[in-house]
């Protein structure tokens, strides 16, 4: 199903799938930006670019535009607040641990939860309707991108706001007048302030149209209408339709501090933990000047590492600040994100291991271990972990439960990668003499060897790691999971007898 396609033909029916009531009540202008062509809603009748492509992208850094400031946490309560005040119920996060998917190894978006593979087609199991939920998520294509470009997150929190439009559950009118409110009443940000742009969604057999919103270049949710099923053009309503709105609660957090990244405001206490062993100031000019290039620049390019030196070269970062700040902070930023997406994994039941979705886990803690070697920190790991749960379970109680359960999980595997670190070296050695490995020769080195390109390069094996490294080995690892199938030989077993007969 051609995405682009999709997006053509509705975007040439803006009253049948974008115009909701909102825009008329609140003087909403449908502008077409001068640089992309793509379709966007805002009450600034001279604005002529969306929020991709506009001169605001990433501003609120160091200027956050709302009233007040609120972390990750924080954050959360304003959420569920807002929503339970208009008759959602609050529901708890499901597993990340995706069991009632035979196609997922995690759950990667909040509609997951209440998805249920019925032979080719996908039905709805909502406890309530309407509803929110804070969902943990569990995504591994960009691990790359995480610590370096402020945004990125192995793990993060989807507000899924859902609802069947039913006696109970509403449907687009209600949906956007309910994020717009979310946006200008409970987090104080001017109307002006946010943009409405024209998308689809589509997957699993169905789509639909959908709403994101952005507020100063920064997308914070995206609400999406899934009303249809089939090819377009051949396409008949569901039976079913439903509003899946997924917003990021770290982006929330991040609109509301104006700090130089996401990580600042939702990692909690561990940030000044971290910070403190390498005598960083996270809230200093030079960070803000960089991350808000990288944010500019990020979307640009495909290479992370042109990515990297062009914020570096525009942000006028020296060789000293280089080597002193920015790389001893991305790894900061890697440890903290890597830890706390292993204590959602773990908890919820998963392993790191070699096999199925337990490849990732082990990949990101040895990221973490090769990180603090070549960073050369003494950090105890059991008390980060305790700061990350005692920092989130009021939000996620089931953390605290698990907590020794991933103190001796960490420590067992962190172990066995220490034991490795001899293989490694002879190994590193060997590569190092031969020249460079192109991307394939990494994979198969991890794969075989349990070797990180980034302790390739911190053994000076490897100048960089490559940009595509982590999202071709996902895509490797991402395969559908298999149900194990055992055939019995039973033609040379002998016939059954009916012993209770006998007895």
């Amino acid at each position: 199903m051609d995405k682009n396609q999709i997006l053509k033909e509705f975007s040439s029916d803006p009253d049948k799938y974008y115009n909701v009531k909102l825009f008329q009540e609140q003087g909403f202008v449908r502008k077409s930006c001068s640089k992309c062509g793509r379709f966007f809603w805002t009450l600034d009748s001279n604005r002529t670019l969306c929020p991709d492509d506009g001169t605001d992208t990433y501003s609120f850094i160091g200027e956050p535009p709302t009233t007040k400031r609120f972390d990750y946490t924080q954050a959360w309560k304003q959420v569920e607040e807002f929503f339970v005040k208009n008759n959602h119920t609050s529901v708890s996060r499901y597993p990340v641990v995706c069991r009632w998917r035979d196609d997922l190894y995690f759950t990667i978006a909040s509609i997951v939860d209440f998805q249920r593979i019925m032979g080719s087609k996908v039905v709805f199991e909502f406890p309530a309707n309407p509803l929110v939920v804070p969902q943990t998520c569990l995504r591994f294509k960009d691990l790359e991108n995480v610590g370096v470009t402020g945004r990125h997150f192995s793990s993060f929190c989807m507000i899924g706001q859902h609802s069947v439009p039913n006696n109970q559950g509403y449907w687009k009118d209600e949906c956007v007048d309910l994020d717009y409110r979310l946006l200008t009443d409970q987090f104080g940000i001017k109307k002006e302030e946010v943009v409405f742009v024209e998308d689809v969604w589509a997957g699993g057999g169905s789509f639909g149209p959908s709403l994101e919103y952005f507020v100063r270049g920064l997308e914070l949710g995206n609400a999406v209408f899934t009303e249809f099923q089939g090819e377009l053009g051949q396409h008949t309503t569901l039976d079913q339709r439903v509003i899946d709105m997924g917003a990021g609660l770290e982006r929330f957090a991040w609109i509301t501090m104006g700090t130089p990244t996401a990580y600042d405001c939702c990692f909690g206490p561990i940030n000044e933990k971290l910070f403190n062993k390498i005598g960083i100031d996270s809230d200093s000019e030079i960070l803000r000047k960089y991350f808000t290039e990288i944010a500019k620049e990020i979307d640009n390019y495909d290479d992370l590492n042109q990515v990297r030196r062009l914020a570096i070269k525009n942000a006028g970062i020296t060789d000293s600040q280089l080597t002193k700040m920015i790389t001893p902070m991305e790894g900061m930023y890697l440890i903290a994100d890597h830890l706390r997406t292993l204590i959602f994994a773990i908890t919820d039941g998963a392993l790191p291991s070699n096999v199925g979705g337990g490849y990732n886990l082990r990949m990101m803690l040895r990221r973490i271990n090769a990180t603090v070697s070549k960073l050369n920190l003494k950090l105890d790991i059991d008390d980060l972990i305790d700061t990350h749960i005692d920092y989130l379970k009021d939000t996620y109680p089931e953390l605290d439960e698990k907590r020794e359960d991933v103190k001796q999980i960490l420590k067992i595997e962190s172990a066995r990668y220490e034991e490795s670190k001899v293989h490694m070296k002879k190994k590193a050695e060997k590569i190092r003499e031969k020249g460079t490995p192109t991307v394939d020769e990494l994979i198969t080195f991890y794969e075989s060897d349990g070797i990180t390109p980034e302790y390739l390069k911190e053994v000076d094996a490897i100048a960089e790691v490559p940009s595509s490294f982590y999202s071709k080995l996902s895509d490797l690892h991402q395969s559908e999971k298999k149900k194990a199938i055992t055939e019995l030989p039973l033609e040379k077993l002998p016939e059954t007898e009916t012993l209770f007969y006998k007895d």
